[in-house]
């Protein structure tokens, strides 16, 4: 059971907008460690096959932004969604998905993927490696709470997503304040 580690210490290579770079690309690297993203804040992380497929674009990724404000009233301080592409994907992906509430994490070479045990082969696809559909709260990078979709292993001949769905998890949370 995940529910109680500690998240991988891993850190992130991304790509960040600098007026001082100049050009038409103003952009420059900057290395994110995990203690950057999930220390001293209450998170949801939620990691998808990759950016730009069709549920991930229609659904799952909209829905945590549209949700956003729900899941600040539910102590959530940030929303994470991790993808094993690189920072120049997920950049352009967030561009072209209008995003102001979730924050993109790119994990190009699936380290972090890998040691969350949730990195699967998706050949049979053309994708190589990739995260299966997964969504946890993290608690000052600690695992509060996972969420795992059914069927985990390579190769896999379907898709689902409902487990790791945003409003499963805003109605984990509040069922979770209704119980305390």
């Amino acid at each position: 059971m995940i529910i109680g580690r500690k998240v991988p210490s891993v850190t992130f290579r991304t790509r960040v907008r600098d007026e001082a770079v100049g050009g038409a690309n103003p952009f420059r690297w900057q290395d994110v460690s995990s203690a950057d993203y999930f220390g001293g804040k209450r998170v949801i992380l939620f990691s998808l096959p990759g950016a730009f497929t069709p549920t991930c674009s229609t659904f799952q990724l909209p829905d945590f932004e549209k949700l956003a404000a729900d899941f600040r009233g539910e102590g959530i301080d940030a929303i994470y969604c991790i993808s094993v592409n690189d920072a120049f994907v997920m950049n352009a992906w967030g561009k072209s998905q209008n995003l102001e509430n979730v924050k993109l994490i790119p994990d190009g070479s699936g380290e972090f993927t890998r040691k969350m045990g949730m990195l699967v082969s998706k050949d049979n696809l053309g994708f190589g490696m990739r995260s299966w559909r997964y969504a946890a709260v993290i608690n000052d990078g600690v695992v509060e709470q996972w969420f795992e979709e059914e069927g985990y292993c390579d190769n896999a001949d379907s898709d689902p997503y409902g487990v790791s769905a945003p409003q499963n998890i805003l109605n984990a949370l509040q069922s979770e304040k209704i119980a305390a």
